[in-house]
């Protein structure tokens, strides 16, 4: 009989294909989501307001710090533009290999989230800070230390790419939202204090990242937060939708097949079972054969 299917460990092919579909679907969906540049931009001024309003508007004295200082600011654009690629899939491999049980549950935990982040960016286009006005304080790392990198003055996208973006999709921050999803899954799997301690200083370390080099403001970094505790939420009920999707197409993909009543054997007329009379009529075979 086969397991059910959250008892199955998953197929690497299957999963590549599944993650690959999904990571193409967000990036173009996340491209194509374009919204007007002015009401980005009125978005960002927003968020801005609302930081000043509540004292928590951090990007001005970091960005300020990696502007003027490119031992730290060289080093970030290196990390914003890399880790959320290396760090993410990586975790998700280890999890995949060391930690079967929990993988199922964790890859939908990251791509529910996701998708819902693609939702924010439909819904709320919002400029980053290094895209506003000079006048408003704040210097575009990437652009300031793009001589270092492979990247230009168009975020984290190689240079010349920068068309295939979409620059004004800053909130909610999955950079931020990523970051804290490998840190949960190395703080609740790992096994040693290091793996725990990577786990606490990975996601605040990106955070800080984003808002220094002027790509988030604080409160994406917050609504990337947000976004992956309603992925948390979601998850199962995700998984269970899937469970339910699959089954049924097994069902109806799979023929149904007779039970076969007596491994082959017919049966005559007053048999009960294949090979055994009734007692009288045994009787009368050994009369007969005697009479013989």
């Amino acid at each position: 009989m086969p397991l059910p299917a959250q008892h199955q460990r998953p197929r690497w092919w299957t999963e590549l294909m599944l993650i690959a579909v999904v990571y193409a679907a967000y990036s173009a969906g996340r491209l194509l989501a374009r919204g007007d540049v002015s009401t980005a931009v009125d978005h960002g001024l927003a968020i801005l307001r609302v930081e000043k309003a509540l004292l928590v508007n951090a990007e001005h004295p970091l960005n300020r710090l990696f502007t003027e200082t490119p031992a730290i600011g060289i080093p970030a654009d290196f990390a914003y533009a890399t880790l959320h690629y290396l760090v993410t899939p990586a975790i998700l491999v280890w999890l995949f290999r060391r930690r079967p049980a929990h993988y199922r549950a964790a890859r939908t935990w990251l791509m529910v989230s996701t998708l819902l982040g693609l939702a924010g960016f439909t819904l709320m286009p919002t400029c980053p800070p290094r895209l506003l006005d000079a006048a408003h304080g704040f210097v575009d790392t990437m652009a300031q230390y793009s001589a270092y990198g492979w990247w230009g003055g168009e975020a984290s996208a190689p240079r010349g790419l920068g068309g295939m973006t979409n620059q004004y999709a800053a909130m909610p921050s999955l950079h931020v939202g990523w970051a804290l999803w490998c840190g949960v899954m190395l703080w609740r799997h790992g096994r040693t204090p290091l793996m725990k301690a990577l786990g606490v200083a990975y996601p605040l370390l990106t955070t800080v990242v984003v808002m220094g080099t002027a790509n988030h403001y604080f409160l994406d970094a917050v609504a990337g937060a947000a976004v992956m505790g309603v992925g948390a939420l979601l998850g199962p009920y995700a998984m269970r939708l899937a469970d339910r999707v699959t089954g049924r197409f097994a069902h109806h993909a799979t023929p149904a097949v007779p039970p076969v009543v007596g491994g082959g054997c017919e049966t005559s007329a007053g048999e009960r079972i294949p090979g055994q009379r009734t007692s009288s009529e045994g009787a009368d075979d050994s009369t007969q054969a005697a009479a013989r």
